[in-house]
C-alpha cells in the first residue's frame, strides 16, 4: 500500500475509533491534536444530523438530548458503511430491538420503523401507474390468472403497537403531548404518489390481499384469500380493493404481468 493510502487508512481508523493514534502526525502537540478533534467531532455531528433527518418523529418523541445520546451509542457500534449519509441508520431498528433499554417505551421502535419506511418510499424508483383503462382492456378470461405488479416504494409495514396517532401528532407538531399507545399487531401501508408519501392502517382482509399480491399471487388467489373474510362476496370485495389500489397508484403498469411468473414484491420491513 502506498504511503498516502496508508496515511488515509490510519486517519480513517483514528476517526472511527475516536482516538489519536501515535505517529499519525509529524508534529504531535496539543495544537495538532486540536486539529484532529475538529475532524473527529465533525464526523460524529454529521452522522448524528443524518439520523435526525432520517428519523424525525423518533427524534421528536425522545427529545433532542435523548436522541443525540441514542445516536452516539448507535454510531459507536455501527459506523456508517455507506458513501451517502442518506442510508445511515439502515440498521437502527434492528439495533433498537436488540437494545430495548435505550428507549423509554418499546413502541418507539415502531416509530423508528415507520420513519425509515417512509424515507425509503420517498426515494424508491418511479414507474408508470396502472390506470382504470388498463383494467378495462383485460379480457374476462384473463382475470383469474392476472398478476398485478406493485410499484416500487409500496411498503407493507408490520407494527406491534398502535403508534399511528402518536406518529401523526408528532409529525405535525414535534412538541405535541402524546399518550402511550396500545399494543396491537397490525400493518400499515406506505406508498409514494405525486412526490408525496402517504400511509394508512390496514384491516386484515386488505392486508392479506396485498400480501398475496406481494407473494406473486394471481387475482384468483386474492379472491380465495378474501373468501375467508367475505364468503361468496370475495370477488366483489377484491374488485373494490383493486379499484382503490389503482386510484391510489399502488399498482404499476406491466404488459407482461399476466404471463410472467414473477412480480414486484412489497417490501415487508
Amino acid at each position: 500500500m502506498s504511503a498516502p493510502l496508508e496515511l488515509q487508512r490510519r486517519f480513517q481508523d483514528a476517526i472511527l475509533q475516536g482516538e489519536l493514534t501515535p505517529g499519525l502526525f509529524a508534529v504531535e502537540d496539543a495544537a495538532q491534536e486540536g486539529g484532529f478533534r475538529i475532524y473527529l467531532n465533525a464526523y460524529r455531528l454529521r452522522l448524528t444530523e443524518a439520523l435526525r433527518d432520517n428519523f424525525p418523529v423518533l427524534r421528536a418523541a425522545l427529545g433532542d438530548e435523548a436522541f443525540d445520546e441514542l445516536a452516539a451509542a448507535y454510531l459507536a457500534q455501527h459506523p456508517s458503511p455507506h458513501r451517502s449519509v442518506r442510508w445511515f441508520g439502515d440498521s437502527l431498528t434492528d439495533w433498537l430491538e436488540q437494545n430495548p433499554a435505550v428507549l423509554p417505551h418499546p413502541a418507539l421502535t415502531d416509530v423508528a420503523r415507520m420513519d425509515w419506511a417512509l424515507r425509503g418510499a420517498f426515494d424508491a424508483a418511479d414507474s408508470v401507474p396502472l390506470a382504470m383503462q388498463d383494467l378495462a382492456a383485460l379480457a374476462p378470461q384473463d382475470w383469474p390468472e392476472q398478476r398485478f405488479r406493485l410499484r416500487p416504494g409500496v411498503v407493507l409495514l408490520p407494527l406491534t403497537w398502535q403508534i399511528e396517532p402518536i406518529w401523526q401528532s408528532l409529525s405535525e407538531n414535534p412538541d405535541a403531548v402524546t399518550e402511550a399507545p396500545d399494543q396491537l399487531e397490525h400493518q400499515v401501508l406506505i406508498w409514494r404518489a405525486d412526490l408525496q408519501c402517504h400511509w394508512r392502517s390496514l384491516e386484515a382482509p386488505e392486508s392479506a390481499a396485498l400480501a398475496t399480491l406481494a407473494g406473486g399471487g394471481t387475482f384468483a388467489d386474492v379472491c380465495e384469500v378474501l373468501a375467508a373474510y367475505a364468503g361468496d362476496q370475495a370477488a366483489v370485495v377484491a374488485a373494490g380493493l383493486l379499484r382503490a389500489w389503482v386510484e391510489q397508484t399502488l399498482l404499476g403498469r406491466d404488459d407482461t404481468a399476466s404471463t410472467s411468473s414473477s412480480c414486484t414484491k412489497i417490501p415487508i420491513i
